[in-house]
């Protein structure tokens, strides 16, 4: 950069032989973050991010736009258990959604505040569950962004502390057991039982009876001598009978699933029988008010498809289509109604990213009809009442409208809304448009492009995308995107392979040793924005995180000439050694492994950071980091910000933005709205987009 030299970074001479592949590693040294070079390193980076970025025009009043935009707030479905019912919601004043509860008398309680445990606005709320009969609350917290969650239980009537914390429980569902006495959950081995450097992995089921110690009482139900990297979760049916238990090795598109009689086994040894073990598909089973087991699966059904069967007999031979796969729309959830003349099914779906809600016959699954929804956005998951009945809830967003829920009536057939985001805000008319556009191979993928209506030739646009795990891109409302259009920008969001917007043969299209499809439909779409004149390589940036941060890593090294900006965000980008650190041995599914010589190819073939060539013009890059993220380890964005620094020929910067206390995901809502401002603050200086 021209005129403002970058901090020095040495260069190792690293160079590994690695399934007879030569591998250079010159920033190495940059894995570790408590060393004193790089702590310099980064007190030098940070110093260089001020310099460059407080100098630009309008990032106050974006600043103040975004908190408005955000003043929305944001409303969450009802959970209910009897005429109690649990719900969050975030006003404009509030840095957390918060949990409250509403008695049957209809009064309003809190018993769940982020800022009341944490004024400094670090902690958040990251999962509950009340147990069957509302009376008591387990529910996780964890601090500074590390998502290490505590689990405690409090009484729901008086908001006491029952017990907790109970540690190590990151990723642990709760299943009550009728009563609530006792709950099955997982659990990780204490560090000092596992290897070092395994400490996130090891989990296993339990069960734990309320008021135990959870260290010396707790039962060990499931997961001895399994694959470390499992994740489990676990089920019981409303009338405690059945259990249900499920374990994926990491984060792989498959489960192993069992199911127990509770009424013929002890708690302590329920006798788990194979539902699927060893099958390459997803497989999950819910008993229902009926005595029939309701199996959602995409086995044999990459779409998916909703079974039923018996389930003191639940073998493959026995499912029987409930709602069969839709060649198009992509099935994603249920709820039974049942207490009318003729009970229904309500099957949840998306298609092409958009969702919509049919009505069957819950005897033949017979299509009966549609849920009316409030437009072409997003649904949240369908609720009904535990105990049966004829109304279900659902969340709704789209891109001009914040989170509410909508409440369907069986009995009419009518949707009302039933809760709004509690904020006021002035959100700007905006035209959301769905494209379909040609990648590499000649597979068709579908963009949603966002602009202000009436406008035409080429501007400042933001091209987003993620294309992995099986995530699903859809309409929601975003402060982000609102801003941004708001100014005259276009914001274009790439629904690429390796997402479920059009089920599991479109996720394994993006994965393994097809990631590069990934990364073709991403500059196919950059492509189809140019050549539909909405923007030139000049006025583009790219933004993407996590998975998404290797996508747009991958593109500003496969294409630097394509485009202009990039905000690369906890990413992923040294693909050769990603499994030693954060949750990376969790993936190998979804990339490869590099101890595999095959697979090894398919990630050197991509992996960002061994592909900087000296002498390339790159395009400006901001790297976004969160020192306390256990999920992606900061050292991928160091290591490459380094090489991007030491080997650009361009005069574009190439920035890092490192940030403490805050993690992978849930953060408070000023420091969404700083992080924001400052992304979207840098690409709008990079385009050209007046933001004063």
């Amino acid at each position: 950069m021209t005129g403002t030299p970058y901090p020095p970074a040495r260069r190792q001479d690293i160079v590994e032989d690695i399934h007879g592949h030569r591998v250079a590693d010159p920033y190495r040294w940059l894995e570790d973050a408590e060393s004193d070079e790089t702590r310099e390193w980064l007190a030098a980076q940070d110093e260089l991010f001020h310099k460059v970025t407080d100098a630009y025009p309008g990032r106050e009043r974006l600043r103040r736009r975004l908190g408005e935009l955000l003043g929305a707030g944001s409303v969450g479905s009802p959970l209910w258990r009897g005429d109690r019912r649990f719900f969050t919601r975030r006003t404009a004043e509030q840095e957390h959604p918060v949990l409250y509860t509403v008695d049957a008398d209809g009064s309003e309680r809190v018993l769940v505040d982020p800022m009341a445990l944490d004024p400094a606005g670090t902690t958040t709320l990251d999962s509950w569950q009340p147990d069957k009969e509302g009376r008591l609350l387990a529910y996780k917290i964890s601090t500074g962004g590390d998502e290490e969650s505590l689990l405690f239980v409090i009484d729901v009537a008086t908001g006491e502390r029952v017990e907790g914390p109970i540690d190590r429980t990151r990723s642990s569902g709760i299943a009550w057991l009728p009563g609530g006495e006792a709950f099955y959950y997982t659990r990780r081995l204490p560090a000092r039982s596992v290897p070092e450097g395994e400490e996130q992995y090891h989990r296993r089921v339990y069960l734990h009876r309320v008021g135990t110690e959870p260290e010396t009482d707790d039962v060990l139900i499931f997961g001895e001598g399994m694959d470390k990297t499992n994740y489990y979760s676990v089920g019981v049916s409303r009338d405690g009978r059945w259990l249900t238990v499920s374990a994926s090795q990491g984060t792989a598109p498959r489960n192993d699933l069992w199911v127990a009689d509770l009424s013929t086994s002890p708690l302590e040894r329920p006798e788990l029988r194979p539902v699927q073990v060893g099958v390459d598909a997803e497989t999950w089973l819910h008993v229902g008010r009926d005595g029939r087991a309701y199996v959602f699966t995409d086995r044999d059904a990459p779409r998916s498809r909703l079974c039923v069967t018996d389930p003191s007999d639940p073998s493959y031979e026995s499912w029987r289509d409930l709602i069969p796969q839709d060649p198009e729309a992509v099935l994603t959830d249920y709820a039974v109604l049942d207490d009318l003349e003729s009970p229904v099914l309500l099957a949840g779906w998306t298609r092409h990213a958009i969702s919509e809600i049919t009505v069957h016959d819950l005897a033949s699954g017979e299509r009966l009809g549609t849920v009316p929804t409030p437009g072409l956005g997003s649904i949240g998951g369908i609720v009904e009442r535990p105990e049966g009945g004829h109304e279900a809830w659902f969340g709704y967003t789209d891109n001009v409208t914040p989170s509410s829920v909508f409440r369907y009536d069986a009995r009419t057939g009518e949707t009302s809304l039933w809760a709004s985001a509690p904020g006021t805000v002035e959100v700007p008319e905006i035209e959301t448009r769905q494209v379909t556009y040609t990648s590499a191979d000649g597979t068709e993928v579908r963009m949603l492009v966002a602009s202000r209506p009436g406008a035409s030739g080429p501007r400042p646009a933001i091209l987003y995308g993620y294309g992995g795990f099986n995530i699903s891109l859809t309409p929601s409302y975003s402060a982000s995107i609102l801003a941004w259009v708001e100014a005259g920008g276009v914001y274009a969001i790439a629904n690429l392979r390796g997402g479920s917007e059009e089920g599991e043969e479109w996720h394994r299209a993006g994965m393994r040793e097809r990631k590069q499809n990934v990364f073709d439909d991403f500059h196919a779409a950059a492509e189809k924005l140019i050549a539909d004149g909405l923007t030139t390589p000049a006025q583009l940036a790219i933004s993407g995180g996590s998975n998404g941060g290797l996508l747009v890593g991958a593109a500003l090294t496969q294409r630097p000439d394509l485009y202009r900006a990039v905000v690369c965000s906890a990413p992923l980008l040294d693909m050769v050694r990603y499994e030693r650190f954060g949750l990376g041995q969790t993936w190998n599914d979804e990339y490869g492994t590099a101890d595999d010589p095959v697979e090894f190819g398919w990630l050197i073939g991509y992996s960002p950071y061994h592909h900087v060539h000296p002498g390339t013009a790159y395009p400006a890059t901001l790297f976004t980091t969160f020192g306390s993220d256990t999920r992606v380890d900061p050292l991928h964005a160091r290591k490459l910000c380094a090489a991007l620094q030491h080997a650009t020929a361009s005069d574009a910067p190439i920035l890092l933005r490192d940030e403490s206390e805050v993690g992978h995901a849930a953060r408070s809502v000023s420091r969404s709205v700083d992080l924001m401002a400052d992304t979207l603050g840098f690409m709008a200086a990079q385009t050209g987009l007046d933001l004063a």
